[in-house]
């Protein structure tokens, strides 16, 4: 996949490009649905099947307080965008003069001069242009004097629900990763480094890799099944998220103890793969009761991860 870093001074050119635009953080269940429809066209036309995605996410300089805990990495998102057959993504650095750009403009300079867009397709909610004005109505009388045609496709629902971000971030605080996979159509994952810790779990005899993830949405705080990646190998683990209570620390971290692992990889990126949540966080009397109950779930987690 051809990755163009900013739009909006692109002068490359791809034949017959058939379009989408979004965030597209967590490339979940329904953003693979508009994702398959651009391959589906662009393939039946011999042309580009692309995505505009912004960065950083809008709600990062409209509203810096109130940012949405995001699901993927920059990267992770290329990678999973790239798997659902997409030839190019563009990205659109997201400043206050784009914000700016009345909804007709930002489609005359960009969707149609920088893309050379034949088609266009949107999600149920897609809104575009200052001020979020521009909709699926206005894009459409805009793309018919532009010389490209719209699709929008309808909402996913799982469960009676329909599929979005928000529901997913909702899923990751309450621990429930089942309805989180069932939304994203694989298990949630974090990427990050992997950075100095404490030192207290190798005291205790099970030394962790301490990660520091590359976006925000946690799941909650307990332990958990999990399976680390590293160097494109899978490892078994058990992880924790929390503050640690028995040692009494204050910041939540993520810290993997992974089964069968022994090189020192700080500094290295991994991510991890959420598979189960054992119980929640617990504060225990004393450290030999802490040992006691990370050797019961290190044991639960190899049982479940029995034929790596």
């Amino acid at each position: 996949m051809k990755v163009i870093e900013d739009v909006t001074k692109t002068e490359e050119r791809f034949p017959h490009v058939v379009l989408t635009v979004g965030s597209f953080d967590g490339v979940h269940l329904g953003h693979q649905r508009i994702l398959a429809e651009v391959v589906r066209r662009a393939r039946q036309a011999k042309g580009t099947a692309a995505v505009m995605t912004m960065r950083p996410h809008p709600r990062e300089l409209f509203a810096p307080a109130h940012t949405p805990n995001l699901l993927t990495s920059d990267r992770k998102k290329l990678q999973l965008i790239e798997q659902t057959g997409i030839d190019v993504t563009y990205i659109l650095p997201f400043t206050e003069q784009v914000a700016r750009l009345e909804a007709a403009v930002f489609v005359e300079t960009i969707i149609v001069q920088r893309c050379l867009t034949k088609e266009m397709v949107v999600g149920h909610d897609f809104q575009f242009g200052k001020d979020a004005l521009g909709d699926y109505a206005l894009l459409c009388e805009i793309g018919s004097k532009l010389g490209f045609s719209v699709f929008q496709g309808s909402p996913v629902m799982v469960y009676g629900e329909r599929v979005s971000s928000t529901a997913i971030r909702e899923r990751l605080l309450e621990g429930d990763l089942e309805e989180a996979e069932h939304f994203l159509g694989r298990k949630y994952s974090v990427v990050g480094q992997v950075v100095a810790g404490r030192g207290i779990g190798a005291a205790l005899g099970f030394p962790t890799a301490n990660v520091r993830p590359y976006h925000t949405a946690i799941p909650a705080q307990g332990v958990y099944a999990a399976e680390v990646l590293i160097d494109e190998n899978r490892y078994p683990a058990a992880v924790n998220i929390g503050i640690a209570p028995t040692i009494r620390h204050e910041d939540v971290v993520i810290e993997a103890f992974i089964i069968g692992f022994d090189r020192n990889i700080r500094g290295s990126e991994i991510e991890v793969v959420f598979h189960k949540r054992l119980r929640p966080e617990k504060k225990f009397s004393s450290h030999d009761e802490l040992i006691a109950a990370i050797q019961h779930d290190v044991e639960i987690v190899k049982a479940q991860f029995s034929d790596f």
